[in-house]
């Protein structure tokens, strides 16, 4: 009888352990060195530059005002985004005629939320669904470029989007004064989350590298702030978003950077909007005109590789005393 039992119960300990996956092991990897760069912006905040915490690297970087509108590669993706780092908005204007002159005077411009929800789009759903296609609601948007990195007004726009067909992207783009206009083609680039257009030049243009390249974006951007009644008001602001549905953070404000773990790094809550780390790891003194870092403001970075990283900043000033380059250390955990 004892040894039923035993035989039992070994052939029940082998049945349950083949049941857990070998791959649910954690493979275990030494923590990585403690690492500082500087990102280059520049002192008016011209560029936009692409930061990989895997590699320690910028990935690419353009000239912000040489975009305007992205366009979503998803496989069943719609949108069109502006690029808010110029203070890009627009205003719908209803089935009016394209080509026609038009002006802002009492139009409603919008701007694309700094979190990143799809729901919050300036331009919105701009089609109806007709069998495969997505075709125009014929709505003619008004586009304000924004301003250059000098404060330089960038020209205003008349955009009409006419369809999404096998992967293209048709629409037609005009100067809000009036005029027959021009054709614009922008094709879906896979392994991309945007392709973007510029309204200037009517070239399509790639400023945005492979989504499993990068991690951080480091950009001027457009947000919401308020006044001190409470008023919100749109405001160009310098900081970082994050590479959209592939990296999350979570912030900390009471370990000391040093002690923060991997195990810690588990436990933490992840947030993976686009400006959840933002603007506000510094502050500026308008009296002196300078900016300082926020003591104590940690990030926990889970990025593109499944690795979780911790970031802090440590300056805004290249070595000359300009500002416009963000020090940045950070080390995987």
């Amino acid at each position: 009888m004892r040894r039923t039992l035993f035989f039992f119960l070994l052939l029940l300990a082998v049945s349950l352990s083949s049941c857990f996956k070998e791959d649910e092991m954690v493979t275990p990897h030494p923590v990585g060195d403690l690492q500082t760069d500087t990102i280059s912006l520049t002192e008016n905040y011209l560029y936009q530059v692409y930061f990989s915490l895997d590699s320690g690297k910028t990935v690419s970087s353009n000239v912000r005002t040489q975009i305007d509108l992205g366009f979503d590669c998803s496989p069943g993706g719609w949108q069109v985004i502006l690029n808010t780092s110029d203070f890009m908005k627009v205003a719908d204007l209803g089935e009016v005629v394209f080509g026609q002159t038009y002006d802002t005077a009492g139009l409603k411009l919008s701007f694309d939320k700094s979190d990143g929800n799809p729901d919050s789009n300036a331009v919105g759903r701009w089609f109806t669904v007709s069998g495969s296609d997505t075709v125009s609601n014929h709505h003619v948007y008004a586009v304000s470029r924004g301003l250059d990195e000098l404060g330089n007004p960038l020209g205003l726009y008349q955009v009409i989007f006419d369809s999404l067909s096998h992967g293209k992207y048709f629409f037609r783009y005009a100067p809000l004064s009036g005029g027959s206009g021009s054709a614009g083609v922008v094709a879906k680039l896979p392994g991309t989350h945007f392709v973007y257009f510029s309204l200037k030049t009517g070239t399509v243009v790639t400023a945005e590298p492979p989504f499993q390249t990068y991690d951080l974006l480091f950009t001027q951007y457009t947000t919401l702030l308020f006044t001190d009644e409470g008023i919100p008001y749109p405001y160009l602001v310098t900081g970082v978003l994050l590479n959209r549905k592939l990296v999350q953070v979570a912030m900390d404000s009471v370990t000391d950077f040093s002690a923060i773990t991997r195990d810690q790094a588990r436990l933490m809550t992840y947030s993976s909007a686009l400006d959840a780390i933002g603007w506000e790891w510094k502050l500026y003194n308008f009296t002196t005109g300078v900016y300082t870092i926020r003591p104590n403001l940690n990030y926990v970075i889970r990025g593109i590789s499944g690795f979780y990283f911790k970031l802090r900043f440590s300056g805004f000033y290249n070595k000359d005393g300009l500002k416009g380059y963000p020090v940045i250390e950070y080390q995987q955990l």
